[in-house]
Order: C-alpha cells, then sequence, then structure tokens
C-alpha cells in the first residue's frame, strides 16, 4: 500500500514561499494541493511551475473550497495572523509561519492561543534552530556530555533582532536550556531606538536565564556573530552553521577543538528549511515537540520588545513575560509588508524560474 500523505497548501508564494513549496514537492509524504497568493501574475506563474490548479487570492477564498492536512502561511509580517487564525478556524491538522511573527505580543498569543484551543500543531518555520545539527548539539548538552552549563553570550545582535535576531534567541533557548527572564539594553544608533521598527538597531546588554546563568549580549562586531554556550571544560558555538565543539584543552590552556561527527541529514540541500518541515510533520503524526514553534517565535519577538524597551526606557530591567502585552516592535519594511509593497517585487518571470534545488533531491 502507498504511504499515507498529508495534502498541504501554501499561503503566500513570494520567494521564501516558493522554497517552501520547492521542499514540500520533494518529500514523500505531501501532496501540494492549494497554493493562496495575492498577486494574480505570481500566483499563475507559481502555479504552472509547481503544476497546481486550485489557485487563490487568499486563505479565505481558499478555505471556502479546500481544507488542506498542512497550511504553510509564508507571508510578510503584518498578514500573518489573519491567515494563521483562519487556518485554525477551517480545521488545518496543523499551521506553520515564519519569523517575524508578528509586531505586537497580544497579536502573537492570540494565534498561540486559537492553536491550543483548536488542537493545532502551531509550527514555526525556516530557522537554524531546526538544523539538524543544532538540534543534535543541544541533545548532547541535555545528556550531560559536557557536564553542567557555566555560561552563555550572544554575538552581534544587531540590525533587525526581531527578523533575523530570532536566529540567536531561538538557539540560546535551546542550547541553555532555559528562557529569558530579564532583560537590561543599551541601544544604538538614537534615530534606530526611538523609531518603531528595528531597522539598523544595535542592541548590547544581558539575558538573566531561568537556568540562574547571565548571558552578555554584543552587538557591536565581535570575532563571532551567534551564540557560545560553555562548561567547565567545553565550548559549544553555533555560528550560523553547525556546531563547533571544544572539548577539553592543551597544553598551553587553549580550548581544543573537536571533530564528533553528526547524523548525516535526510534532505541536505533543503537544510534547516527540510528539518523543520519534517519535525513538524512528525509531531502532526505523532505529537512531540517541535523543532521550532509558534512558542519559540513569539519568545524570540518578545525578548527583542523587551530589549528595545529596556533601551528606549534607559536601560531598565524587564521582567519577562512581560505584563504589557500591546508592546509592539515592527521590523523593516521588506519584512514587514513584503517585497511588492515595499519596493523589492519579484516579476512573474523570475517566479517561473527553475527550483533552487532538484526535486530527487534525497
Amino acid at each position: 500500500m502507498a504511504e499515507p500523505k498529508y495534502t498541504v497548501a501554501i499561503i503566500g508564494c513570494g520567494r521564501l514561499g516558493q522554497h517552501y513549496t520547492e521542499v514540500y514537492q520533494t518529500l514523500p509524504n505531501t501532496e501540494l494541493v492549494a497554493i493562496a497568493e495575492y498577486n494574480p501574475e505570481r500566483r499563475r506563474a507559481v502555479g504552472e511551475r509547481f503544476g497546481i490548479k486550485a489557485l487563490y487570492p487568499d486563505a479565505a477564498a481558499m478555505y471556502r473550497e479546500i481544507v488542506p492536512d498542512i497550511a504553510a502561511v509564508v507571508l510578510p509580517g503584518k498578514y500573518i495572523k489573519e491567515a494563521v487564525i483562519a487556518s485554525a478556524q477551517a480545521g488545518v491538522k496543523g499551521v506553520s509561519t515564519d519569523k517575524p511573527i508578528g509586531a505586537r505580543l497580544a497579536d502573537v498569543d492570540e494565534m498561540v492561543d486559537v492553536c491550543a484551543e483548536r488542537g493545532v500543531v502551531f509550527a514555526g518555520g525556516n530557522l537554524q534552530r531546526a538544523l539538524s545539527e543544532v538540534q543534535e548539539a543541544a541533545g548532547w548538552l541535555r545528556a550531560g556530555d559536557y557536564g553542567e552549563l557555566r555560561g552563555a553570550s550572544v554575538h552581534r545582535w544587531g540590525g533587525e533582532i526581531s527578523g533575523g535576531g530570532c536566529q540567536h534567541i531561538a538557539v540560546l533557548r535551546l542550547l541553555a536550556q532555559a528562557e529569558v527572564t530579564e532583560v537590561i539594553a543599551w541601544g544604538t544608533p538614537e534615530a534606530a531606538l526611538k523609531s518603531d521598527n528595528d531597522d539598523g538597531l544595535i542592541i548590547n546588554g544581558h539575558f538573566r536565564l531561568s537556568n540562574g546563568l547571565i548571558c552578555p549580549v554584543f552587538g557591536e562586531e565581535t570575532p563571532y556573530r551567534g551564540v557560545d554556550v560553555w562548561t567547565d571544560d567545553a565550548l559549544i558555538r553555533w555560528d550560523w552553521a553547525p556546531p563547533e565543539i571544544y572539548h577539553g584543552f592543551d597544553s598551553s590552556g587553549a580550548r581544543l577543538k573537536v571533530d564528533r561527527p553528526y547524523t548525516p541529514a535526510q534532505y541536505p540541500r533543503f537544510s534547516y528549511m527540510a528539518t523543520s518541515i519534517i519535525s513538524f510533520l512528525d509531531v502532526v503524526e505523532n505529537g512531540g515537540e517541535l523543532a521550532i514553534s509558534g512558542h519559540d517565535l513569539r519568545q524570540s519577538l518578545e525578548v527583542a520588545i523587551a530589549a528595545k524597551y529596556s533601551a528606549l526606557w534607559g536601560s531598565v530591567p524587564l521582567k519577562l513575560p512581560l505584563e504589557d502585552r500591546s508592546l509592539t516592535l515592527y521590523p523593516r519594511a521588506y519584512r514587514w509588508l513584503g517585497g511588492d509593497q515595499s519596493g523589492r517585487p519579484q516579476t512573474s518571470t523570475e517566479a517561473l524560474e527553475a527550483p533552487l534545488f532538484p526535486k530527487s533531491d534525497g
């Protein structure tokens, strides 16, 4: 008997939405059945490119005719909430979205709550937290392979703390096995700090973690770009790639880098997009913990908002969860409004181009 397949709809088919479509078409247990895309030329082009005939201008129109098992919401931040809630209310088994998940904490709370109330798996998307090597390194730490955690740090946390900065917070929480419970921050330049978005905002400060650690945050240039966690004799360094492992010391006292092999990824060319989606499908089927969830995206946004307001209000300590859920932090226009409305549109010719990765990848 053929393996049962989950039906999938992609809501939002810009550049990233097309990448989601490529991955879902590659997986053996998913079948793409519909596309919702407001741009009519791109909707036709993407439908032709991927052989999808059920094409709709938006999620509401799609759900009047079809309810897939899985909905992948790949929209600019401004439109994510409406599509996620519509998906949950329509009766999908699982819905995913990407960063930044929103701008206002109360809006993200509503998404998380509606999905929980309806028993809908709410997954995050294309974040390095889902990278198989990051997950495996976190498993080694949880198992105690390197001893008790003694410290953590975040490097180059600036520019877009609610967008790309989500990556840092999601990985930090995973590797440190802790939540951020307090934020103290200093922000520059002043114009970015006083803006309603985080374009160009550089944050320095520290996070207090639920395991008692104090995590320094470096917004300015350092030799590294990601997250370090360490024990008495080991350092795990995520720098936008599979984590590097240092264990023990040489005769001069310098750390020794070790080559501990990772389990090969099933779909290496798709990197953490594939591992995120595979985790999502597995949790829909079997339950368990997502590699990246809507809750993870909310936590990242909340830390970013706390950092912005701590710095704006004079580096005041802010405890998390924040009491004021009306606080907001907007990303730059491209992330919030999308390419079409921010001056970086994708043409229909570009949307018809060959996939970034071959469908036979596996």
